[in-house]
């Protein structure tokens, strides 16, 4: 139930165009796969960015075609944000969290609690006036492309979609697994023993987030264009879960 890796290779695929709605995901990894001279192994973890998938699948919306609520008339008075903007993140929530001026902090539909609900316009075509969402349904994302992958390479494979989240009392935006398959996203080391022998009673390791956040450094966050990681070494035992498992159960939830 624990990593027994040494070992890791990560590499960042080269040769990935601007994607487009409607682009093929499986069709781009195998093509940045042949351009960075890699095969696919059994127990490889693709890692890809939350921005090519979201193009992908269309997730665009024209500003000039939203409508503010009052709710969000209201918001953007106190946020100094675009009120359509707003909008669309009051339409991707659950709940509104926390807002002061520039910031709005949101339970998205997915449960996972971030800012503007991933509502975002960097590296989305300037002059646009278009913004781009979250991907739909990305744990089954994952699942679909890792079951593509295997019917053209016959590889085992686990996938991830990985975003950049900021974090409660910490500074700084980290990369987290918003979609995974294949991997044990939560992997739980309970009753396992320490150094000493004692059984562990807590312990869980979010090594889908670990797994994002290792390719983060190599997709970088601005203009690098390399948003296909593969990770190569992997070595893990536990039932493969999804990125949902790492919501933490609101009643849990000590920060809210």
């Amino acid at each position: 139930m624990t990593p027994h890796s040494s070992k890791l290779s990560l590499i960042a695929l080269s040769g990935v165009p601007l994607v487009r709605p409607g682009h093929d995901l499986c069709e781009l990894v195998l093509h940045a796969l042949a351009h960075s001279h890699e095969t696919l192994q059994t127990g490889d973890v693709l890692v890809l960015a939350q921005k090519i998938v979201s193009k992908a699948q269309d997730r665009y919306v024209a500003l000039a075609q939203v409508e503010p609520s009052s709710r969000a008339l209201e918001l953007a008075r106190t946020l100094e944000k675009d009120p359509r903007i707003i909008e669309l993140i009051l339409q991707e929530s659950e709940e509104v969290l926390r807002v002061r001026r520039d910031v709005i902090i949101v339970a998205h539909r997915s449960g996972f609690v971030m800012a503007n609900a991933g509502v975002d316009e960097s590296n989305v075509e300037p002059g646009s006036q278009r913004v781009l969402l979250l991907p739909l349904d990305p744990d089954g994302t994952c699942t679909h492309i890792a079951g593509s992958l295997h019917a053209r390479t016959g590889a085992e494979v686990a996938v991830i979609i990985n975003d950049s989240h900021g974090r409660a009392w910490r500074n700084g935006t980290v990369g987290v697994a918003i979609g995974a398959s294949g991997v044990p996203a939560l992997l739980n080391l309970r009753g396992r023993p320490d150094l000493f022998g004692r059984p562990l009673r807590i312990t869980e390791v979010g090594l889908a987030d670990e797994l994002a956040a290792a390719a983060s450094l190599l997709m970088g966050q601005a203009d690098e264009a390399t948003p296909i990681v593969l990770i190569r070494g992997l070595t893990v035992k536990g039932t493969a879960g999804r990125a949902a498992d790492l919501v933490r159960p609101k009643t849990l939830d000590l920060f809210r």
